[in-house]
């Protein structure tokens, strides 16, 4: 059996380019928020943590998800994932991280980097066309490395260049894509390419 890995959902930025909090935009009718934390518990991830910022106030109710509340999300995406790992409890082994601007990830992708974790990968990344995308498996033992790492607008993509031998990559082309939502007309893009 799968040991059970935490979701942990990255939803606090302001959206500026986009011009409102993105998770609070809506792609098929529900609000990016709600998408991405079905998104981790399809795929398996429980408890579901979801880090919020800007308009924390005006998002939906998130059944089955916990709410982190993080006053410094101006900090950038860095802190937004530090605030959130150290929200998880000490006997979750790992934390399945999601941003809530790619709705086009696939639950597969997110039992995929699972999958991985419990056949011994300390650190599991989606890949796309041999590129690092999400989600991304952070084991425990990776997370105080973060506090150097996980900076302004960084999360853990410096970690996985200076660590290689703690990153396991798993193909996930054929399940869904990491394009993410920018602006008004990224999330036009993305309605064509879903057929939506």
């Amino acid at each position: 059996m799968r040991p059970v890995t935490a979701g942990l959902l990255l939803a606090a930025g302001a959206g500026r380019r986009y011009g409102r909090p993105k998770a609070l935009v809506e792609f098929d009718g529900e609000p990016l928020v709600r998408r991405a934390v079905r998104l981790l518990d399809d795929g398996g991830c429980a408890p579901v943590h979801v880090v919020l910022g800007a308009g924390a106030d005006e998002l939906p109710d998130l059944p089955g998800a916990v709410s982190v509340r993080h006053d410094g999300w101006p900090e950038g995406l860095g802190s937004s994932l530090r605030r959130g790992l150290a929200s998880l409890g000490a006997d979750v082994p790992a934390a399945v991280v999601a941003l809530v601007d790619q709705p086009l990830l696939s639950p597969v992708a997110v039992r995929r980097v699972r999958a991985a974790h419990a056949d011994g990968a300390v650190v599991a990344v989606a890949t796309y066309a041999g590129r690092p995308g999400h989600p991304v498996l952070l084991g425990r033992q990776t997370w105080p490395l973060l506090d150097r790492y996980a900076v302004g607008d960084r999360g853990a993509r410096d970690l996985l260049r200076d660590r290689p031998d703690l990153v396991v990559e798993v193909p996930c082309d054929d399940v869904g894509s990491p394009v993410d939502v920018d602006t008004p007309a990224d999330l036009l893009r993305l309605r064509a390419l879903s057929g939506g």
